[in-house]
């Protein structure tokens, strides 16, 4: 398949990114979207969930500095989100509230993944904070407005704990994450980070009806065109909370990425076995 000239050119990318992130900016003040906005230094007295992630993992042969980089940047990041409030009707959004990552506000030069590649970049490392905001979201009655997830699985599970795929992408600001709230409940995300951790949680002025499993089926490894793939669905159950009965279940997302790194033994004859 030919290229785009955006890709070949990095004039041409950036001016292109230039013009996306003009649209956004255009859309965002015609929609007339209400963005969360209020915050309160209080923390509402019902947690719907908490979630913890490790601020440093071993990912390939990257720079461990970049990880330190990422920390810093998370630094910055957090306290614009930290004790938001999501009123009814309101909708959070990732980049309205942290803005654009540059280095005159203290940003350092992170891990980003882009255009199916691990580069560095100017506030690389955010898309930590968005999988975690993700993740908590999808355990409340808060509906995913904007989600995205990258077309590449860049690194094997070195300490993932949550199912492949749901995280989140994050790139300024077109590619967002966006929650919007349907309720009648008022909603507060809280942020904190430890030696080791990025940890949050979503509260909300009420107990809410439901809590909910989230959980993914179908997961596996395949091969097309001489390329290894990784797919499966993610999948949330919905249960009382008075009763604790299940009342449903619904697939949030499919996943159908494309593998970078090489599989270890038991992923490569999983492969072999499923062909055969």
């Amino acid at each position: 398949m030919p290229r785009r000239l955006s890709e070949i050119h990095p004039l041409i990318y950036r001016s292109r990114i230039g013009q996306k992130r003009l649209f956004r900016r255009i859309l965002d003040l015609a929609g007339g979207t209400r963005f969360a906005s209020g915050r309160s230094e209080s923390q509402l007295a019902f947690t719907c969930k908490k979630h913890q992630s490790l601020l440093r993992r071993r990912l390939g042969n990257s720079d461990p500095q970049l990880q330190e980089n990422k920390v810093r940047n998370l630094q910055i990041a957090c306290p614009p989100i930290d004790g938001l409030l999501i009123k009814p009707g309101e909708t959070f959004s990732f980049w309205d509230r942290v803005g654009e990552a540059t280095a005159a506000k203290g940003y350092c030069e992170g891990m980003q993944l882009s255009r199916g590649e691990v580069v560095r970049g100017v506030g690389g490392g955010l898309c930590q904070l968005a999988n975690l905001l993700y993740w908590m979201a999808l355990h409340t009655p808060l509906s995913v407005a904007e989600r995205h997830h990258h077309s590449f699985d860049p690194f094997p599970d070195e300490s993932r704990v949550l199912p492949f795929g749901s995280g989140a992408g994050v790139f300024y600001n077109y590619i967002d994450l966006r929650f919007f709230n349907p309720t009648e409940f008022t909603f507060q995300i809280k942020l904190w980070l430890t030696a080791d951790h990025l940890k949050g949680s979503i509260l909300s002025d009420r107990e809410t009806p439901h809590s909910y499993h989230v959980f993914e089926r179908g997961h596996r490894f395949l091969q097309q065109d001489g390329k290894i793939f990784r797919e499966n669905e993610i999948w949330r159950e919905i249960i009382d909370r008075r009763t604790g009965s299940r009342v449903g279940e619904e697939m949030l997302v499919r996943n159908f990425s494309e593998v970078k790194y090489e599989l270890n033994e038991q992923q490569a004859a999983d492969i072999a076995e499923a062909r055969a």
